[in-house]
């Protein structure tokens, strides 16, 4: 098991829209940035993801899975953009911001603290651990 972090403009892909999907979850289509859509290569399905709101609210919200391996992005003709499918799992009990991350000395080498513009970036197992601790988040809950 591999763990994510998916970025969106809430006013544009917000979790709300995303949980509203179900089981059937969607394309994390539009990805135009070649690091993020190697990233998406390697993700398997049962990986899980931190789905991040960004721009102004700039905070983990939430934890989705990946229900389909990369395939190609149905919007837009050209082969080189792939995309996963996710799914919502759950909203996270209490969001957890980008300044608490960043406040938290045991995650300064995580790719959200050190490249903040990719939108798709692995997140370590303890990174993982740590903010799903720090938004009382527990896979059993």
């Amino acid at each position: 098991m591999h763990y994510w972090l998916f970025k969106s403009e809430p006013a544009t892909w917000g979790w709300d829209k995303q949980a509203a999907k179900g089981e059937a979850g969607e394309e994390w289509d539009g990805v135009r940035n070649y690091q993020a859509r190697n990233f998406m290569r390697q993700m398997e399905i049962g990986d899980l993801g931190f789905f991040y709101h960004s721009v102004n609210e700039k905070q983990v919200v939430g934890v989705v899975e990946v229900i389909a391996e990369a395939h190609p992005d149905s919007t837009t003709d050209d082969p080189r953009w792939e995309c996963v499918d996710i799914k919502a799992v759950a909203p996270f009990p209490r969001p957890v911001t980008l300044a608490e991350i960043k406040a938290e000395p045991r995650l300064a080498g995580m790719v959200l603290v050190k490249n903040a513009r990719l939108s798709v970036q692995p997140v370590t197992p303890d990174e993982w651990a740590i903010v799903c601790r720090m938004g009382g988040y527990s896979p059993t809950a």
